[in-house]
């Protein structure tokens, strides 16, 4: 469960502080102030153009809407149909339209920036010159101080359309050069700095602009997002702490700073920090879901179950996660019928393939076997789907010790789905525990040939070989392949190091496996390490690490036949 919790953590923690990431902040910003309009007379002709073009939009023929929208722009020059024309020939993919469209709308209503920044980012994306697209900027820039620093901020929108980000960056610096007195200038330039990926740059502009206000919340926010994506996420949180100590009562500020909290992997903090939040609005659905997800972080599912209903019933968008995270607390305390009415509430969408895997593995806990597998083969319109509850039945059968039809079922799978890597892996792995080899083997170089990058069938090969003693070079080199694909995983260095054995190699063994081992104290590595451990003569080590692995898997029967092996010796 931690590993699906965390997921949505880091969703949490990463999530924009405002919304918006740091290339995309401050994009949407507040209309433009209402512009003085024309007397304009509907008229008999202008209802009926104007319906025909929306008849047409709605029936799919957009060109034609643009087309008789523009017409109409044309005719009236009022700047709400420009505007919609505008619109629409974006929609219908026509730049020169689209174009034709925001210069009537900014002629006719001089005071819209909006209809100069959308001119200027249609000509910017549509092969327009660049010094055209500037001359624009410039001129709604100057001409409106009143919304000056709204126009600023809103800089990077109007260039979002072209795809030169280095050349949008140089545009934003020439434009803000007059406006360097304004911190809304230097935030534009962190943030085509962004855009055009230079985070450096981009923390210089911000900084500069935080210089000018200090205490800028929507400066502080972008810096401290822009910190947290490049990994300094323990300078993020500082500086939302310190931000959020000189405006205690910046609400904005304190939840950017439990974000972070949680982009730094300070899980208690940040529940801490939530709860504060949550305290001053004890309804808000989304802080009510970040305090219960801490909590099944932290491991306390009595407190994050009532946080998880009370998100529930506050009608939080992620209802269905939410009931599954509630099935699985209900497991966890061995609750199986409560926790089987949580999975089973579960809609259609993306929780659902776990929560009816979950259902049935609670029926096969509780030894309702005929149950949980109809649960799993009732059959979807989704064929990805069927074969997860395929795989999701083998697991299930092999877990219960029914290995033969785990196999089964995975071989009728196949009927239907023969060159599924997922499938022959898993068959593979099962027609080892049958002592299939030829099978297994078949079926494993098989997966390599459709997927050479696929690590685990590598290893499980090539682990296959060496654990019999044959062929020992070519495991070699299948293991050291998949090494190379996954370089930081324990099983494959655990491979690496037992065919390094079998070959007589027993320091690079020992190697392999004392870092196989630090990462992940499985029994099974624990078992080749102590063999290593005894065969260069280091019985002692080899028996505190026996009796450790054994006092915590007693019923390991790798484990337990190697320690009872290497004790005859």
């Amino acid at each position: 469960m931690n590993r699906t919790i965390a997921r949505r953590l880091a969703h949490l923690g990463t999530a924009l502080l405002l919304g918006l990431s740091p290339g995309a902040f401050a994009l949407a910003q507040e209309a433009p102030a209402a512009s003085t309009l024309p007397a304009q007379e509907l008229t008999p002709q202008t209802l009926y153009r104007f319906l025909l073009a929306e008849i047409a939009g709605a029936r799919g023929q957009i060109g034609l809407a643009a087309q008789l929208y523009l017409e109409m722009a044309r005719d009236t020059r009022d700047p709400r149909i420009a505007r919609r024309a505008a619109e629409v020939a974006l929609f219908a993919r026509n730049a020169d339209m689209a174009a034709e469209a925001a210069r009537i709308w900014s002629e006719a209503d001089p005071s819209s920036e909006e209809a100069k920044r959308l001119l200027a980012g249609v000509v910017s994306a549509h092969g327009g010159r660049l010094e055209d697209v500037q001359i624009q900027l410039a001129r709604a820039l100057a001409q409106t101080p009143a919304n000056l620093d709204a126009n600023l901020m809103g800089l990077n929108r109007a260039l979002s359309r072209l795809e030169d980000k280095q050349a949008a960056q140089s545009m934003v610096i020439r434009l803000t050069e007059p406006y360097l007195d304004h911190p809304e200038a230097h935030f534009a330039r962190a943030q085509a700095a962004t855009i055009a990926g230079s985070p450096m740059e981009s923390l210089t502009a911000i900084n500069a602009s935080l210089l000018l206000r200090p205490d800028w919340e929507t400066g502080l926010l972008f810096k401290a997002q822009l910190l947290m994506q490049t990994g300094a996420h323990t300078e993020a949180s500082h500086l939302l702490q310190e931000a959020t100590a000189r405006q205690p009562d910046n609400r904005n500020l304190r939840l950017g700073y439990a974000r972070s909290l949680i982009a730094a992997k300070q899980f208690e903090t940040a529940r801490t920090e939530f709860r504060a939040l949550l305290d001053s609005a004890p309804g808000d659905r989304d802080l009510l879901y970040a305090v219960a997800l801490l909590s099944l972080q932290l491991d306390d599912p009595s407190a994050a179950e009532p946080l998880l209903k009370q998100a529930l019933e506050a009608g939080h968008p992620e209802a269905d996660a939410i009931r599954l995270h509630l099935g699985q607390v209900a497991e966890q305390r061995k609750d199986g019928a409560t926790a089987r009415k949580w999975f089973e509430s579960v809609g259609p969408g993306a929780q659902y393939a776990e929560a009816r895997i979950r259902s049935a593995h609670s029926l096969a806990r509780e030894g309702q076997m005929d149950e949980a597998r109809n649960l799993l083969q009732t059959p979807t319109e989704d064929a990805n789907l069927n074969r997860r509850f395929q795989l999701a039945e083998a697991q299930m059968l092999r877990e219960a010790g029914r290995t033969e039809d785990a196999f089964n079922v995975i071989d009728e799978a196949l009927l239907q789905a023969p060159d599924d890597a997922d499938l022959l892996y898993e068959s593979a792995m099962l027609a080892e525990r049958l002592d299939r080899l030829e099978v297994m083997e078949g079926r494993l170089r098989k997966v390599i040939a459709l997927t050479p990058d696929h690590a685990h069938a590598k290893n499980a090969l090539g682990y296959s070989l060496a654990d019999r003693g044959i062929r020992l070079e070519e495991a070699e080199r299948l293991i050291a392949s998949a090494h190379e694909l996954a370089p930081d995983d324990a099983f494959i260095l655990d491979s690496l190091g037992w065919v390094s054995f079998r070959l007589g190699d027993n320091e690079a063994a020992l190697e392999h496996l004392q870092r196989a081992y630090s990462m992940r104290p499985d029994p099974e590595i624990a078992a080749h390490l102590s063999e290593v451990l005894w065969t260069l003569d280091r019985r002692d080590e080899a028996e505190t690490l026996l009796n450790d692995a054994l006092a915590e898997h007693p019923d390991n029967e790798a484990l337990r036949s190697t320690a009872l092996r290497l004790r005859k010796q």
